[in-house]
């Protein structure tokens, strides 16, 4: 999990947060093996920004691979910071119990996301 924390933290400088100059940036690792990266960009348009953990998810389902098993979470702060809703919704989608790593300078908290999120809406809701 720290190879996937490192990657998070690799990315951090290309996060676009000119507004709340909070940057976050998250590395997914799918049961291919293979990283994707992501970061949060803002707009004006505030509605329109994007977390890093749903540019790194996205960017791993746009390649075809969906078997998301473990999301890390870097942000340069004193503690971890944890997905947002929407985020928590968006791996739920793919693995309502993923690892997430949520990772900060001086402290990694790692839970399951049916921890952040026990009740999540998922595909069986829908009948």
């Amino acid at each position: 999990m720290e190879e996937l924390v490192e990657r998070a933290k690799a990315v951090l400088n290309n996060a676009y947060a000119p507004y709340s100059k909070f940057k976050v940036a998250a590395a997914v690792r799918t049961k291919s093996g293979r990283v994707y990266t992501g970061v949060n960009i803002e707009n004006a348009s505030y509605g329109l920004t994007i977390c890093a953990e749903r540019v790194a998810v996205f960017k791993a389902v746009s390649e075809g691979d969906r078997d998301i098993e473990v999301v890390a979470v870097y942000t340069d702060t004193e503690e971890p910071t944890p997905p947002c809703g929407a985020c928590r919704q968006v791996i739920a989608e793919f693995n309502p119990d993923a690892l997430i790593v949520m990772a900060s300078r001086k402290k990694t908290v790692v839970v399951r996301l049916s921890e952040l999120l026990p009740h999540a809406f998922t595909r069986k809701n829908l009948g």
